[in-house]
């Protein structure tokens, strides 16, 4: 209707207004029964669906506003008036007009379609089909149902199957090949929201399925836009570290077999020049670790991602820990502002908050699928601590690993030289296991990295670089040799087993000035039990180390590094009242490491761990001395042994 010719009939209405409800008294005086003429059900609904965004907000019992009842009481009469007697043409556009106010108070159980649109006029969202938004305000009928914090129904559907209508044919195509039936709560909360291009933030326990949570609604953005090679980068996914991108990369790529969007790689340690190549030809969805990201978006002037529509951040609370904090902030500077994000972590911490301030709109969709559990850790693992002397550690560990040798186990240390050190001396000593720390070469820790996935059974000695992000299949034990930093970090690696419902065991070893750390767990939400052990049973082979020592030069010399490594890893503890230097007899520690007096530390050296280490693992280094002594470290076994 034309602008003019729609004030022309406003203002006829207005001035039949008194008119209109002079009839209407009269007809109450006489208490006659009129009922107001409405459009038919399918009309309504027919003109609710012509509106481009109908957005849900409380019913009228739960309206939060009450100033705007005054105005909503002058639409309803309004209305009244046009229902009794007026011209059916007149009524049909004066009701659009109507149902275009009250959209924003509408009745309980109207359909809400949410629909957003991209610059180049392709819709992003769509029809939910007579599914009802979320409000976050608590109805009458269902205080038990809805979390009022996070806005979700916690009876939501959490088939599948269930968002079949809302994801293309190939996406379900591909789900259904991986073999997934069920979602975790993250993927069930969050899905449905990310579709509609919402912003969001999701907060879930390690192991819980948030890769699957935020991949599947990025891959379905490229489908429906219909992204080309020649449209460039339109999904980008920060991984904090190389194993966890090759991981969420390989996920991405399941997701996406059925689809004709490109995909790949870029990271760290990887050829530049190759990755280079691959974005000038165009890369639709593309994983990536931060410092070699903002490389290419700085210096590879044929990778095209002005045309970005939507950015993910992986592992968010240890973006800043590996020491990516300004790297980040660069990326953020020049990436496009007009773009979805999403941002997910294990945990909440004042550095997560500034990277979600910084890359989500000032409202984002808040999940947080723990904050109201008892537990920080997923149900199926059973947590233990063991106090033990400092001189024993090595021969429980010992005993502990040749017990469980045909099971998988992943055994944590805070030192690369630590980590070093104990496989060279285990796998000299006939009892096999595998390690990745953060000084070896990426090909190194990638190929060990695989085989301990693809292995039924198997010993990993690792550093933190393992603790983040890695779905390492049917691990049994996460045994912590060295304590971590914080609870925080203590779920991280406790979070390598059972994962996605399954069961898993995990171990702490403590010495008894460090019992304060188990206090320290259990204040946040970390239960752990104690362990008794029974030292009659434990393998006395100090005897035999400490002679090994004094006969093999490279074992003697990789010791020497590794204690002063965890010596210089413990001085750095962030927790210093609770693990306090002082308080570590050196002479027992260094028994552990073969030494009957221990080698003297200069504490001047600050380890590697202190300062947001690359990869995990504490420091250690070579002691101000020349690394190539030590650059064929390897262990021989003496000509004569067979």
């Amino acid at each position: 209707m034309h602008p003019t010719a729609d004030k022309i009939l406003m203002r006829k209405i207005k001035k039949s207004q008194k008119k209109k409800l002079k009839i209407v008294k009269e007809k109450e005086e006489h208490k006659e029964d009129s009922v107001p003429e409405k459009l038919p059900e399918d009309e309504t609904e027919r003109l609710i669906q012509t509106h481009h965004i109908l957005s849900k907000r409380p019913a009228e019992d739960d309206e939060p506003f009450p100033k705007k009842k005054k105005k909503k009481k002058k639409l309803e009469q309004l209305e009244e008036i046009l229902d009794d007697g007026a011209d059916n043409k007149v009524q049909n556009d004066i009701e659009q007009k109507v149902k275009k106010k009250k959209s924003k108070v509408p009745q309980q159980g109207t359909t809400a379609a949410v629909q957003s649109g991209q610059e180049n006029g392709v819709k992003q969202g769509q029809d939910r089909g007579g599914e009802s938004e979320e409000t976050g305000y608590e109805s009458e009928e269902g205080k038990g149902g809805v979390d009022n914090t996070l806005g979700f129904d916690t009876t939501v559907n959490k088939s599948f199957e269930s968002l079949r209508g809302q994801v293309s044919e190939e996406t379900m195509k591909a789900i259904e090949g991986m073999g997934f039936t069920e979602m975790t709560e993250i993927q069930a909360k969050a899905i449905p929201k990310l579709l509609e291009g919402r912003d969001l933030r999701g907060t879930a326990k390690t192991g819980a399925g948030k890769t699957l949570a935020f991949v599947i609604p990025a891959v379905e953005l490229l489908h429906k836009l219909k992204f080309k090679p020649r449209n460039g980068t339109g999904v980008i996914v920060i991984s904090p570290t190389r194993e966890l991108s090759m991981q969420t990369f390989g996920v991405l790529r399941e997701v996406m077999q059925e689809h004709t969007q490109t995909y790949g790689l870029i990271m760290g340690g990887a050829d530049r020049r190759s990755e280079a190549a691959k974005l000038a030809k165009g890369v639709n969805a593309l994983v990536a670790t931060p410092g070699r990201l903002l490389d290419h978006l700085q210096n590879s002037p044929n990778f095209l991602f002005k045309n970005l529509v939507c950015l993910v951040i992986d592992e968010a609370d240890r973006i800043f820990d590996v020491g990516f904090e300004e790297e980040m902030k660069q990326i953020l500077r020049i990436l496009p502002k007009r773009r979805q994000s999403m941002l997910f972590s294990a945990t909440k911490d004042n550095k997560t908050n500034e990277l979600a301030r910084l890359a989500l709109k000032t409202e984002p969709m808040e999940v947080d699928v723990d904050s109201d559990k008892i537990s920080a850790t997923v149900e199926g693992l059973e947590q233990a601590f063991l106090v033990c002397p400092a001189d024993k550690r090595f021969l429980v560990l010992y005993t502990f690993i040749k017990k469980n040798r045909k099971k998988k186990v992943m055994v944590f240390f805070n030192s690369c030289m630590t980590v070093k050190f104990y496989h060279e001396l285990l796998n000299y000593i006939d009892l096999p296991v595998m390690c990745i720390h953060g000084k070896q070469k990426q090909v190194k820790r990638t190929s060990t990295f695989y085989q301990f996935c693809n292995a039924e059974s198997g010993i990993l000695l690792c550093t933190d670089v393992a603790a983040r992000g890695w779905d390492i299949p049917a691990v049994d034990w996460i045994v912590q040799y060295d304590p971590p930093d914080d609870p925080k970090e203590y779920i991280h690696r406790v979070g390598r087993t059972a994962r996605a419902g399954g069961q898993g065991h995990a171990l702490l070893f403590i010495r008894e000035e460090e019992i304060g750390f188990v206090r320290y767990l259990k204040a946040h939400k970390v239960n752990v039990e104690a362990m008794d052990i029974t030292w009659s049973k434990v393998a006395n082979i100090q005897p035999q180390l400490e002679k090994l020592m004094t006969q093999n030069y490279f074992l003697h010399a990789s010791a020497k590094e590794a204690f002063k490594g965890y010596v210089r890893a413990y001085n750095s503890h962030q927790q210093k009242d609770l693990f306090n230097i002082n308080t570590l007899d050196l002479k027992k520690v260094a028994k552990c490491f073969g030494f009957q007096v221990p080698p003297f530390v200069d504490l001047g050296f600050t380890a590697s761990k202190h300062h947001g280490r690359r990869g995990g693992g504490g420091g250690g280094g070579f002691g101000g001395k020349n690394k190539k002594q030590f650059a064929k470290t390897k262990i021989y076994r003496p000509a004569n042994k067979k």
